[in-house]
Order: C-alpha cells, then structure tokens, then sequence
C-alpha cells in the first residue's frame, strides 16, 4: 500500500475549505493508503501566537479530525511537536536548501511585497519550507495532497529530496502532489476570486465550529452577480459557481445536475438550499466535537500516534545522520 501525509496548521479556526479542500479527502484515502496526518504546531509558531490560542486550536482540529471521521485504528495522527525528528531533519534540509529558492516560495514573497519600512519578517517564514519538506521526507511518503496553491512545497520538497540522493545516495522517496479533481480550492464568499481562508474576512468565510446562524447568514449574503441564474462559470460568475461547488461537494452531485435542477430557480431560493446542506453538515459535526472534547479519547489517540511516528521517524532519521556523518 502507497503512503500518503498531509497535515494542518492549527492557527486560526477551520473553514469550510480546510473540510472540503483537505480533510474530506483525507478520510477517502484512509481505505486507499497507509496514511500518516499530523498537527503542524511547529509551522504554527512562524508567526507569534498566544500559547492558549495554540492549546485550543490543537484540541479543536484534533477533534474536527475524529468528527469526520478519521480512523485511528487506519491513520496514524499524531502532533508535529511530539515528533522531534521533524525539527532535526529540517534543520538538515535548511542546511542543503539555498536562500535564492526559498525566497521564491510564495507565503514568503507575499510578505515581502506587503512589508513598510517598520516591518521586520521572522526568520521562520523564510525555512518553513525546509521544515515542511523535513514532514514529508521522514516518513517516505509517495503522495501528498495538496491545494492548487500548495504544489509548490512539493516541488521543493522533491528537489531537496533529488539533491540528497544524488550527492549522499539514494535516501529519501521522491513525493508526488495529488490535489482533488473538485472541491481543491473553496472561495471567499464576499470575495469569490479569493480562497476561504482562515486569514480571509470573516464575512466571507465560515467556520466549522461557529454559531449556525451566522454561518446561514454568511451563505444568503454571499457574493453573486446580477442576472439570477445558476450556471457555472467560474470566470464570469464567480460567485454562484463557488455556492455551486460547495453544494455538489457536500451532497455527491455532480455540477451539471445542481445546475439542470436549480438554473432558473433564483439566487435567493438557490442559497437557502446550500445554507440549509452547510448547517445541517455543521450542526451534526459540531454536536461529535463536543462528545470527543467532554473524554479522554484525544490525549490517547495522540500518544498512539506519536508512539508509531517516531518508530518511523527515528529509522529515517538514523539513516540521515549516517549519510551526512554525524553517525
């Protein structure tokens, strides 16, 4: 069986988008791969966070995990901080990565280009990429799932993987990105030529664990163009056709017969169906949160996941320090 490793950083609340764009597929693959998900705290700290903020983010997207469904008796879960063979082989990536192409990567270049005088940028948002290849590279995975927007970690990750190999010998499996045929990238719904995103306006994005209300007004306020008709076409009706993916996704139907059914029924009677489908999802979701918060289920499945984490980790890792000489 292939192996597959994802994982998401618990900054912020998760979005709709996280569900449809990352963790949806992750519990489709659990049956088609070994897969290996993890929390990405270290990533998190790239940016500076309340320490409380960081606690309940872990406990919240360890929790949405299971609501959805992942399996611990199929995925090994496990945070990235109680793993220490990821900082210790990102640090080794750091050392065979150069500043040119990491200053390419976009999160970094994105900064630059938003920075004043005033600014300063935290050096971890320069190498977490070399970090982010290190998650990979550990565990030999052979797919990645990504956004459309991710691809490049991968590429990178595969070129330090490439260039490992060829000056220390053959080490590191060489990854591959896989992104979802629907559903990769969900949009802003104030702004629909924007990705929801958990840094995006509030209006424009919903949360998995927030107030159904205001998720239900969210959706009936969403951003659509004048003519009333539901047709996808991403590029002249960017808004209906982000409703529209969000319904075929969440229900199993595919576009051409959301739009067959509802084409001439009217945005206003269109977005009452993709707000009720959004908060009934939710509403069971939020409802299995609040059962795994209220035991002791995720302090468990943590230290189980660690425990088989490192196991393969540390194989790697001892590999690693062989080749470049500290063994």
């Amino acid at each position: 069986m292939k192996r597959m490793l994802s994982g998401i950083k618990p900054t912020g609340q998760l979005t709709l988008g996280n569900y449809i764009g990352a963790i949806k597929q992750f519990i489709e693959y659990q049956d088609e791969y070994e897969l290996y998900i993890f929390i990405a705290d270290l990533h998190a700290l790239t940016l500076p966070i309340d320490p409380k903020e960081l606690r309940k983010n872990t406990k919240d997207l360890i929790s949405v995990y299971l609501a959805c469904g992942l399996d611990p008796e199929k995925v090994v879960l496990f945070k990235q901080s109680d793993v220490h063979e990821h900082a210790e082989l990102g640090y080794i990536m750091a050392c065979n990565s150069y500043m040119g192409e990491l200053s390419r990567m976009t999160q970094y270049k994105d900064k630059t280009a938003k920075m004043t005088t005033n600014d300063s940028i935290p050096t971890g948002i320069f190498i977490y990429p070399t970090l982010m290849a290190a998650d990979i590279l550990l565990y030999d995975a052979d797919y990645i799932p990504v956004g459309i927007d991710q691809k490049q970690h991968v590429e990178l990750t595969r070129d330090l993987a490439i260039r490992f190999n060829n000056h220390y010998s053959e080490t590191f499996v060489v990854p591959e990105p896989i992104t979802p045929k629907m559903g990769a990238k969900i949009n802003s719904l104030s702004n629909p030529e924007k990705k929801m995103s958990k840094s995006e306006s509030e209006k424009g994005t919903i949360y998995l664990l927030e107030d159904l209300n205001i998720t239900r007004k969210k959706i009936m306020s969403a951003v659509t163009d004048c003519d009333n008709e539901v047709i996808y076409d991403p590029e002249k009706k960017p808004g209906i056709s982000n409703l529209l993916t969000i319904l075929s996704v969440l229900t199993n139907t595919s576009i051409d017969s959301l739009v067959s059914e509802y084409q001439h029924a009217g945005y206003g009677t269109f977005k009452k169906v993709v707000a009720d489908v959004v908060c009934e999802k939710l509403g069971k979701l939020q409802q299995k949160v609040k059962d795994i918060q209220s035991g002791s289920l995720i302090d468990q499945i943590l230290e189980t996941g660690a425990q088989k984490a490192t196991y393969t980790a540390r194989k790697k890792l001892s590999k690693v320090y062989r080749k470049v000489g500290l063994k």
